[in-house]
């Protein structure tokens, strides 16, 4: 094998397993570390760079962090990112965020831009473009912003209030408001003369469930997003007593608990799939479990019961699944038919993306399953005016994923309106690699790798969490909980340098290496050198981490999966052949100015941080 060039900024960057599986690529170490030392602000502004709404994600994100976690594989369950970032967003001072906020310049620089939409990914185009001095007019139909994460997230995950800040930041920059205004027609827009739009209008129809019975079952059938939505602007507020959501996504389980808060006393959940393969997350299922709503797997939906012109009752076709080799999946009916009574029924099976509203002689083409041909990189259509972002570019995803496909098309609208190519001229990560060395024997972070549970979250007595839908029910950690959690954090960030130069070939950071990643071999190719670990990993993903030549003519290899970053080998190290250092990784913005997260020094944080 070649070796390795860790000036490769993608390198050391997929190290960091947490931060490459996020979509916006926060540094997670990074602000945990700050939680830890209880920079709350500071850590705040490192996650509001990468990931704009770190109190909305706090609370909602879908966590593909965690199963990327390091730690998962010491302990079985990895560190608690998510709770940790709504620690940061919880515990700031708001004046100390406030100053910290982009100063957007009065002099404009003439290109105007409409965003439709004001969800997610609109927000994020919004918040990159303002302070490189762009008029920007945002469009929504509803009186305020936020998006689905207004519109479908109950208030019980994500309070008013933390939303409506966090959308404050950006609209306070100076974004016109086009809000209680629906956009019918793109034409129109681009009859306005704006130098560019985007799309960030998300997936916003959801799917029906066309069986027998459902016509005459319609007055008591909802969609579930568009009951999400009429439960969130207060046009819905009570539903009826026995009531099925038929889904087994995020959507379902925020359905259910919903209705069980504005009056539903018997509330069931049906799924077609198995319990272990329900597309909703796992912490999602575990809270409506806990508010005694069921989960009935397999059953799939075989009619409405209507009688008397109500309904009833649904039944289901009890199913089973069973795996191909491939690991494709078939649904066989058992012949079992299950009936459940109910007075309502919520179908929450997914949602597709709706344009009725782009001409279709723009120069926009549309592809499969009606979706516009939007450049994946980019986020450019066939229009080279019309930028397509979050949900409408390539169908339902979630917050953290609409972000990334935010700032990416930001930038590439900057470098449209500055007649640069999208494609050729994007800007490289910004990334920095710093010793960590303080003393012999000492790093600047915590390197002890011991066994170590994840805390749990507290949550409202059910009965009192019940009471109201605006009242929320996961309480989140205290300080003193959330430094306990944040210890748990093996700073992969912190990386492993090799100097060749250094090394006498001991061995010794191979005796002392209590995961034995290190080995000294002779080359080979990459499958070959593998078999020669000392512990080879069974992750082929992750890079190996190759020396150069040896004066022996062995090489240094270090399988990156199985290392833990504890620094045992450079603190062995008799030469200084190996040292600790902490690369951060920051995802360059439009105007292509590297994200400024260094943050303030300990000490010069705001007032209530110095006191805590």
């Amino acid at each position: 094998m070649k070796a390795t060039d860790i000036s490769n900024p993608e390198y050391f960057h997929k190290v960091v397993d947490c931060q490459y599986a996020c979509p916006a690529h926060t540094p997670v170490p990074e602000y945990i570390r700050l939680i830890g030392q209880r920079r709350y602000s500071d850590a705040y502004m490192v996650n509001w760079e990468s990931n704009v709404f770190p109190g909305v994600l706090g609370r909602t994100c879908d966590r593909p962090c965690e199963p990327a976690c390091r730690r998962g594989r010491v302990d079985e369950e990895p560190v608690a990112i998510c709770r940790l970032k709504r620690v940061a967003a919880d515990h700031k001072d708001d004046a100390n965020v406030a100053m910290r906020l982009p100063t957007i310049p009065t002099e404009k620089n003439g290109k105007r831009i409409a965003l439709i939409g004001a969800g997610p990914a609109s927000l994020t185009v919004a918040r990159d473009l303002m302070p490189l001095g762009y008029e920007i007019d945002l469009y929504d139909e509803n009186a305020k912003a936020g998006g689905f994460m207004r519109s479908q997230i109950p208030s019980f995950r994500l309070p008013e209030e933390v939303l409506d800040q966090e959308v404050g930041y950006v609209l306070d920059m100076g974004v016109t408001q086009v809000f209680n205004t629906r956009v019918n027609s793109l034409r129109e827009i681009l009859d306005k003369q704006y130098d560019a739009v985007f799309v960030g209008t998300g997936a916003p129809k959801g799917k029906d469930l066309r069986i027998p019975g459902r016509e005459a079952a319609d007055a008591n059938v909802h969609i579930g997003i568009n009951w999400l939505e009429s439960v969130a602007f207060e046009h819905t507020d009570g539903i009826g007593k026995k009531v099925i959501i038929v889904g087994g996504g995020n959507t379902a389980m925020d359905c259910c608990r919903t209705a069980k808060r504005i009056g539903g006393e018997e509330v069931t959940v049906t799924v077609r799939s198995t319990y272990e393969a329900m597309k909703a997350s796992p912490w999602e299922k575990d809270d409506t479990l806990a508010e005694g709503i069921p989960i009935l797997a397999n059953h799939s939906p075989r009619e409405f019961i209507v009688e008397d012109g109500k309904l009833v009752a649904m039944t289901f076709n009890v199913v089973e699944s069973s795996y191909d080799e491939n690991g494709k999946r078939t649904i066989s009916e058992t012949g079992e038919i299950v009936k459940v009574e109910c007075t309502d029924a919520i179908m929450a099976i997914g949602q597709d993306n709706a344009f009725p509203w782009i001409e279709r002689d723009l120069g926009i083409e549309f592809g499969d399953w009606d979706m516009p041909v939007v450049d994946k990189h980019s986020f450019q259509s066939t229009n080279q005016k019309v930028f397509f972002g979050g949900d409408a570019a390539f169908g339902p995803e979630n917050i953290i994923t609409a972000v990334a496909h935010g700032h990416q098309a930001a930038i590439s609208i900057d470098l449209f309106l500055s007649g640069k190519s999208v494609h050729d001229e994007r800007p490289t990560p910004g990334t920095n690699l710093v010793s960590t060395k303080m003393g012999i024997h000492e790093w600047a972070y915590d390197s002890q790798v011991i066994d170590d549970d994840r805390q749990a979250s507290a949550h409202l007595p059910v009965e009192q969490a019940l009471s109201s839908r605006k009242i929320e029910s996961e309480l989140g950690f205290s300080a003193e909980v959330a430094f306990t959690e944040a210890e748990r954090c093996l700073n992969c960030d912190v990386q492993t340098v090799f100097v060749e130069e250094k090394c006498i070939e001991c061995d010794g950071c191979t005796d002392i290496c209590p995961t034995n990643c290190i080995t000294f071999t002779e080359n080979d190719a990459e499958q070959d050198l593998r078999h020669k670990l000392n512990a080879p990993s069974n992750n082929k993903e992750q890079d190996l981490y190759v020396s150069h030549g040896l004066p022996t003519g062995r090489v240094m290899v270090k399988d990156e999966d199985v290392c833990l970053h504890c620094g045992l080998c450079a603190e062995r190290c008799p030469t200084s052949a190996w040292d600790m250092q902490k690369y951060l990784y920051t995802v360059t913005k439009a105007g292509n100015q590297p994200a400024p997260i260094l943050v303030e020094q300990a000490g010069r944080g705001s007032k209530q941080e110095e006191a805590a």
